[in-house]
This record gives C-alpha cells, sequence and structure tokens, in this order.
C-alpha cells in the first residue's frame, strides 16, 4: 500500500495520554468545542470521529467507563440505543446514502480505544469507494473537518434533544 502524507493524524499516532481520551471528553463540557462533542446529556455524549472512514463518520459513547455493554445499568443501554435509532434520521438529512453503524467491542473484537465503550456512525455514500480505494489503496475526502463538526452539532441539536418518539 502506498502512503499519503496526512500530518494530522500525528496526534493519533504519537499519543500517549495517560487514562482514557474519552472520559476526560466526558468529565470536561467546557472543552466540548476544542474535542468535537456534538451533544451531551446525563448519560451518553455524541462525538466527531476525528479520524473518519467517511466524512460525518461520528460516535456515541456512554458517560460511564466500562469497555462491554453488559456492564452498562439497562437505562443507559436503551438510551444509548434510542440516540442511535434518532441518529439514523440525522445521517439522512446530512445527506448519507447508506450507514454502517456499530460496537467494537474490545481490542480483540477490533476497537480502536477498547477501555470505553464507543458507538460508531458511518454515513456512506454512493460511490465513496472509488477507484483510489479499488486501485491505489488509499482515500480522499474533500471536506473541511470543522465543517463537517459545525453542521453536525447543529443537526445533533435537532435531532437528539427532540422528545417526541416514533
Amino acid at each position: 500500500m502506498d502512503r499519503i502524507y496526512a500530518p494530522w493524524r500525528s496526534k493519533y499516532f504519537g499519543s500517549h495520554a495517560q487514562g482514557c481520551i474519552f472520559c476526560a471528553m466526558a468529565q470536561n463540557p467546557q472543552d466540548d468545542e476544542q474535542n468535537h462533542i456534538i451533544y451531551r446529556d446525563a448519560l451518553v455524549f455524541g462525538v466527531m470521529n476525528l479520524y473518519p472512514y467517511t466524512p460525518g463518520h461520528f460516535m456515541l459513547l456512554p458517560i460511564m467507563h466500562c469497555d462491554s455493554p453488559q456492564m452498562l445499568p439497562l437505562e443507559t443501554w436503551l438510551h444509548l440505543h434510542s440516540l442511535s435509532y434518532k441518529a439514523m434520521d440525522m445521517l439522512y438529512e446530512y445527506g448519507a446514502q447508506g450507514i454502517n453503524m456499530g460496537l467494537n467491542i474490545k481490542k480483540a473484537g477490533g476497537a480502536g480505544i477498547p477501555e470505553h465503550l464507543h458507538m460508531h456512525f458511518v454515513p456512506r455514500y454512493l460511490g465513496d469507494t472509488n477507484f483510489m480505494t479499488s486501485i491505489a489503496q488509499a482515500r480522499t475526502y474533500g471536506m473541511d473537518f470543522d465543517s463537517v463538526y459545525a453542521r453536525f452539532k447543529a443537526l445533533s441539536m435537532k435531532h437528539f434533544t427532540q422528545e417526541e418518539q416514533k
């Protein structure tokens, strides 16, 4: 595979932060803009993935530090899933034509940060796996991360704070 210069990822590869990065985000709401938090309530928060597979890739996480769903109080687990239900409408309003969502539980399950459970939401678009991925084994994105974050933050306030149920 060819390598493409991507200096914005250096923080990820060189990071040796002490403690759980997701707990640091959960416990510091004053840093929500800096951390690209799109939503927060007493049980769950949403954050843009800093290293997205496609523009708009975000995650929902419990505030509580745990590495597996069965360790969460049922109320938190159900709340996480009620937000995931609403996340689909949010992604479609953003322009997604399909969605990949899921949990990678623990390191053996593929979690990049295995110590804190997080649910991924990856918007998909027709043609998003183009020749760069299939031939050059590389990906390109023509979207500015900060503008995607601003749009998702506004959409999350609309979709995640709606009280009515479908």
